[in-house]
């Protein structure tokens, strides 16, 4: 356990080389599910916790992307979701009859993933599916459909390659179970 400021780093919940297996894996996948595209996919990168995922996945794809970006707000600096959701950063490019590809690094209570979805659909793409890379299921309140799925994990505070506390440790290798004080949340 490492201590860094008011948290207590924990042990290695999954680690690097298992994260990269399941991202070609992932990647294998999808690849298979898009057969034939008249243009490329379109992968939604969800800021700022998918940067290091979407980067992963993009380069295991055989299929050719184009990346686009997102940012919503739920959290904060907190480490349970506020409970309403914000739009921070929109798409810069038309969606409309392309082929969508949503990327999370995390769905816990789904309430960011359903209203981003939504909000996306409002976009007129032909398809819009869903990778994540972690599924915490434990915590759902709102129902999503995850297309492509990485790891379920437990209902433990993570973080590591690309997820944060406060904005820190989003550049561990692996992925971290972080002991949160009572009063942080």
């Amino acid at each position: 356990m490492t201590q860094v400021g008011d948290l207590t780093v924990g042990g290695v919940l999954i680690e690097c080389d298992a994260i990269q297996r399941r991202v070609e894996e992932l990647a294998a996948e999808i690849d298979a599910a898009y057969p034939s595209l008249e243009q490329p996919l379109v992968l939604i990168c969800v800021l700022k916790g998918s940067i290091l995922f979407t980067a992963d996945l993009a380069r295991a794809l055989t299929l050719p992307v184009e990346l686009e970006f997102v940012a919503c707000r739920s959290y904060g600096d907190a480490t349970t979701s506020s409970g309403s959701v914000e739009l921070v950063k929109d798409v810069s490019m038309t969606l409309q009859d392309r082929d969508v590809l949503m990327v999370e690094d995390i769905i816990d209570t789904g309430m960011t993933t359903a209203f981003l979805r939504k909000h996306l659909a409002t976009h007129h793409p032909r398809s819009l599916r869903l990778v994540s890379l972690l599924d915490k299921r434990s915590r759902r309140v709102r129902d999503v459909e995850i297309n492509f799925r990485g790891f379920d994990i437990p209902d433990r505070f993570v973080v590591g390659y690309g997820l944060d506390v406060a904005q820190r440790l989003r550049n561990l290798r692996d992925i971290h179970v972080v002991e949160v004080p009572e009063s942080a949340g």
